[in-house]
């Protein structure tokens, strides 16, 4: 499948991307890397990969440049914003979301927001869901999650840490999990 990444920050994601894709570990390919923040490290490294980087500022100037490229699945990796794909692409928007989907998601429940929250409930375990994006935030079909368990003295900073390196097995097993069994397959089970 060839891939869309979409992020805002960093490219934390897109290196693990890269580097799962060179070892043959994760299936697909990148086609384009597009962020909604202009002159991000995550454009940066992109360029440095080979992919075609470029900033859109909102979802019609993401999807006029995705128009250009023959996208099969559009992957947001700790994009930050409501991502609304073209018709042809509404089942085929996969995001990693930092929490065990149903606790600790929504509107408003993102990032370091989502790591303070499970650390002042004092929950036992934490982790990430990778799951099909629709109109409303983090309801769409679950593809796959990943526990990570927490001690008394984490820190949000601590769970982060922890979330993040689930984040890095799970996204690359979520998208060998599409690419072998089709999208179709992930929204006929929900």
């Amino acid at each position: 499948m060839k891939m869309a990444v979409l992020l805002s920050g960093t490219g934390r994601t897109l290196d693990n991307f890269h580097e799962r894709i060179q070892a043959g570990t994760m299936q697909g390919s990148i086609g384009v890397v597009i962020s909604n923040v202009p002159g991000v490290l995550g454009l940066e490294k992109a360029e440095k990969y080979g992919y075609p980087a470029f900033h859109a500022r909102d979802n019609k100037a993401i999807n006029a440049i995705l128009a250009d490229y023959d996208v099969e699945l559009v992957l947001l990796a700790g994009f930050l914003k409501l991502y609304q794909p073209p018709s042809h692409l509404e089942k085929a928007v996969l995001n990693v979301h930092p929490s065990l989907i149903p606790s600790f998601c929504g509107a408003g429940y993102y990032g370091m927001r989502v790591h303070r929250a499970v650390q002042e409930r004092g929950v036992k375990v934490s982790g990430c869901t990778v799951h099909f994006a629709n109109e409303v935030y983090d309801e769409g079909p679950i593809v796959v999650q990943k526990c990570v368990a927490l001690d008394d003295e984490d820190t949000p900073d601590d769970i982060a840490t922890k979330v993040f390196a689930a984040e890095c097995e799970a996204f690359p097993e979520a998208i060998n999990k599409v690419h072998d069994k089709g999208v179709d397959y992930f929204w006929k089970q929900s």
